[in-house]
């Protein structure tokens, strides 16, 4: 999946909780009972910049996410033996964070090795035979044709070559299964190497020595430091504002004194009919280090 495509999929969680805009304007109420020539009017509707939210001053919230963030899973069935980081360790692009047991496996790459070439010595000395037995044919065939020997000797030496033909596939046969084996246990051997998928920090560590682990177990949450995006929704009302390229300012209570700089990434082209409202996207402009994946900033459009 594109990483925006990933980003706008994550938007859709934070939609529900719709956000935290300023109230529309009520509608005007309907004529009192004091006034009963106008009792039984019907309410007068409110112009349609009545429910438009000052872009100016409106603010939402919204979570930080970077980029790239996935859980790591184990990819078969095994037993940890070694854990080569801790949450908060930055990592590289296939760097090793835990090892399962691989002890059987080596030895059954050995193992599969070790028939190869058994095979493979066996296929060259069928061969050798197969040469002589094709030479022995040969002049049997003309012997044959010179009634200097008799069918049933040309016969056995027919066999013969039948003979080291079949052996010849035997053993190939055997090697390519070896071979086939070797692969699947050098697949296997791989998977015992849990390695990170891209450079990036371990945010979350599940994993214990000697844990027994299977096959699609999360083990490890590894999330990028940038680049950086802030999700959040709009009301249907002010979407038109909020327009790709448009610059935005962010800040956060954890640190009342930032003002980080931001620009609109992507909008939404669906409207979401259950809140009325859309999902933004927006890029953070030379994030602070201060910042993290997952805090929460507040948002508001820049004049």
């Amino acid at each position: 999946m594109h990483p925006v495509a990933a980003l706008m999929a994550v938007a859709g969680l934070w939609i529900s909780a719709g956000c935290d805009s300023h109230p529309h304007t009520e509608v005007a109420k309907a004529a009192t009972s004091e006034n009963p020539a106008t009792a039984s009017a019907p309410a007068a509707m409110p112009g349609p910049s009545a429910d438009l939210p000052d872009a100016k001053s409106f603010t939402t919230t919204g979570p930080l996410v970077a980029e790239q963030q996935a859980d790591v899973a184990a990819e078969r069935d095994g037993r940890i033996v070694q854990i080569a980081v801790q949450i908060g360790d930055h990592v590289k692009q296939g760097q090793l964070l835990a090892l399962l047991d691989d002890r059987t496996l080596l030895a059954a790459c050995e193992g599969q090795k070790a028939r190869i070439a058994s095979a493979e010595s066996a296929v060259l000395g069928w061969q050798a035979e197969e040469s002589g037995a094709r030479a022995d044919l040969r002049r049997a065939d003309a012997l044959r044709d010179a009634k200097i020997v008799s069918e049933e000797d040309w016969e056995h030496v027919k066999y013969k070559l039948d003979e080291t033909i079949a052996e010849v596939a035997r053993y190939k046969s055997e090697e390519a299964a070896a071979e086939a084996g070797l692969s699947a246990a050098n697949l296997q051997l791989e998977q015992s190497r849990i390695v990170a998928p891209f450079s990036g920090v371990v945010g979350r560590n599940t994993v214990r020595p000697d844990q027994q682990v299977k096959a699609g177990d999360n083990l490890f949450w590894i999330t990028a430091e940038a680049p950086l995006r802030v999700l959040f929704t709009v009301p249907e009302a002010a979407m038109a504002a909020f327009s790709v390229g448009k610059p935005l300012e962010l800040t956060t209570s954890d640190y009342p004194g930032l003002r980080q700089a931001g620009r609109i990434l992507r909008v939404s082209p669906v409207v979401d009919p259950a809140s009325g409202s859309v999902q933004v996207i927006g890029a953070v402009d030379h994030p602070s280090p201060l910042l993290k994946p997952g805090m929460s900033m507040q948002v508001r459009l820049t004049p």
